[in-house]
């Protein structure tokens, strides 16, 4: 496992832009992924003013499965007994909402919190995690039909931090957008709703593989030399793509190309005149 701070350090040496690097490469940023994950967006582009602050990112901090709401953030104190959960509601800093007895620290927070207890599906898609998912993630409903065997698909709608990523102008030294530190589905697969889709993958984050348990040792595959392609391997395939694409400039300036293109570009064949291949 490789940090990428010594991939960083190797790609200065070798002078190597990081788009360039992916594409010589071929390690592409592919799909999205989510779990327990927190996103990352680029500076916004407003300019501040004197009575409104600006943010500078955001992150979206997303629990695959937990407690359910009642035990946590809605605890229903005057629910019937089979409704509500065996917890005690306590006092916040907001008045008039409660949280669970548990969370103590929030709890003395909670004026900077704003809580939507209207979440739901509504009847807009089957009541399962899987749809849930991707309804939560891209804001659009999944359907009558959602099983959750469903794969993602480059057509679905896209991940919001794509969107945001999209919408927002590239950040000149950093990924747009960052993942981690695990995918959204089981044994490293994305779960529809968690990919760029239909926007493409150059919106799609930065991943960033890392273990709850050690949480320092991280890997960015993008970042990552994978096999048997070292840093010289690496440099040599820039070089090739280099040289490629001057000659490609070369000829796009080349007076005989534009004058081969004049002459032998789409005409109007003269009636009058027959034309016949040699035999």
């Amino acid at each position: 496992m490789m940090p990428t701070a010594r991939i960083h350090r190797k790609m200065e040496r070798t002078a190597i832009h990081r788009r360039e690097f992916l594409v010589a490469s071929g390690l592409g940023i592919v799909g999205a992924s989510c779990g327990q994950t927190a996103l990352a967006a680029p500076p916004m582009p407003e300019t501040p003013t004197a009575s409104r602050a600006t943010a500078k990112s955001t992150i979206l901090i997303w629990l695959n499965g937990g407690p359910s709401h009642v035990d946590l953030w809605d605890m229903k104190p005057d629910a019937p007994r089979e409704i509500r959960g065996d917890f005690q509601s306590i006092s916040t800093s907001a008045p008039g909402i409660n949280l669970c007895e548990h969370l103590p620290h929030l709890a003395r927070q909670a004026h900077h919190l704003a809580l939507v207890r209207s979440l739901g599906q509504h009847g807009r898609g089957p009541n399962d995690h899987h749809p849930g998912h991707y309804y939560n993630l891209t804001g659009h409903p999944p359907g009558e039909s959602f099983p959750n065997s469903r794969l993602a698909l480059p057509d679905d709608w896209p991940f919001v931090g794509s969107v945001v990523a999209h919408k927002l102008p590239a950040h000149p030294s950093l990924p747009s957008l960052a993942w981690l530190p695990t995918k959204s589905g089981e044994n490293g697969i994305h779960r529809p709703g968690a990919i760029a889709a239909r926007l493409g993958v150059q919106h799609a984050p930065l991943y960033v593989e890392g273990k709850h348990a050690a949480p320092l040792d991280f890997r960015s595959p993008a970042l990552t030399l994978e096999g048997e392609v070292t840093a010289e391997r690496l440099q040599s395939r820039y070089d090739l793509m280099k040289s490629l694409s001057d000659a490609e400039r070369y000829l796009e300036r080349s007076a005989s190309v534009r004058n081969y293109r004049y002459v032998v570009g789409p005409t109007t064949p003269s009636p009058a005149r027959t034309h016949r291949a040699p035999r």
